[in-house]
């Protein structure tokens, strides 16, 4: 059975929270995009691996970083879900005009935008309470990301490159997890940061091609009207970067060995999506996007092998 047969427009149907969840609560939490995980793994992605490579740095044994691990876990679910309706409120009138959004919560009239911004600071109040739970320079991070993440749906208005914006804030837990260990900024850090801003441009401007023609018609930027046929060499620039930087953040981290061969993995994957990117089949692009799950679990991997002590004679 198609995917399509289970879709009204991007939203799920007949999902979990349509099966589990009593009427009156189902638009919240689909305005949150609970039924559509991959987002907060794409959001928590960057947390972890920073959160790993902080360990080496300082010699933290990985069993110690669970608890944070956990916290940025739910953290990114509250923080990608808050995004969402954040955006849903402020795009709900373009919403309407496009076929794949107009079923959302806010475009089809199931949830108010009072309702929705009460829901907003309940989500957002929760994430403070699990921000406060972290050292000094996690808090003052964090805070620092809250107005990216509210400007962030105007820059399509704006910009041709509102995928730029998405990358700054989206790669944020790349600093929070460095500090949650560390306490201290670093050039590993900035390093990281940097590879995980080209991965979302990348993975994201994919994205875009899906409404590519709709955000010509009502008049908003995307990178992938930028790009046009020019997004296959792009994206893999892109990949590339963001490969070549994530190498260098474990190189100034400390690693082991183990980390460069179990990175082979993730550069392979990042080709096969640049190979089977087909720009004018939008399900295929959704397809390709969705797999970049894949891939953070892949560079995870090859962080956590990076983590191990491996003491090989006359390695220094």
């Amino acid at each position: 059975m198609s995917n399509a047969r289970h879709m009204a427009g991007d939203m799920p149907v007949n999902g979990w929270i349509d099966r589990a969840v009593p009427v009156s609560l189902r638009p919240f939490l689909k305005l949150l995009r609970l039924d559509r995980p991959v987002g907060s793994w794409l959001l928590l992605f960057p947390c972890w691996w920073s959160l790993v490579l902080g360990a080496v740095a300082v010699d933290v044994r990985l069993q110690d970083c669970i608890p944070s691990a956990l916290l940025f876990w739910v953290g990114a679910v509250l923080m990608r879900g808050a995004g969402c309706a954040i955006n849903d409120v402020l795009d709900r009138d373009i919403d309407r005009l496009v076929e794949r959004t107009r079923s959302r919560p806010l475009a089809s009239g199931a949830v108010s935008v009072r309702a929705a911004l009460i829901l907003i600071g309940l989500v957002m109040l929760a994430g403070l309470l699990i921000l406060v739970s972290f050292n000094t320079a996690t808090i003052l991070l964090g805070l620092a990301s809250v107005p990216m993440f509210l400007i962030y749906p105007l820059m399509k208005r704006l910009t041709m490159w509102p995928q730029v914006w998405l990358g700054l804030t989206f790669s944020w837990g790349a600093l929070l997890g460095w500090t949650a260990v560390t306490g201290v900024p670093g050039w590993s850090m900035l390093a990281l940061y940097g590879g995980a801003f080209f991965w979302v441009l990348g993975y994201d401007t994919i994205y875009a091609h899906q409404d590519r023609d709709d955000d010509r018609m009502v008049g908003i930027g995307s990178s992938a009207l930028a790009l046009g046929e020019r997004t296959k060499p792009a994206v893999a620039v892109f990949y590339g970067m963001a490969l070549f930087l994530f190498t260098l953040s474990a190189a100034l981290a400390g690693v082991s060995w183990l980390f460069y061969p179990c990175l082979v993995p993730a550069l392979w994957h990042a080709a096969r999506q640049v190979h089977k990117l087909d720009i004018d089949d939008p399900s295929g692009c959704l397809a390709v996007f969705q797999s970049n799950r894949e891939f953070g679990w892949l560079v995870l991997g090859a962080c956590l092998a990076g983590h191990l002590s491996i003491t090989i004679p006359g390695s220094g």
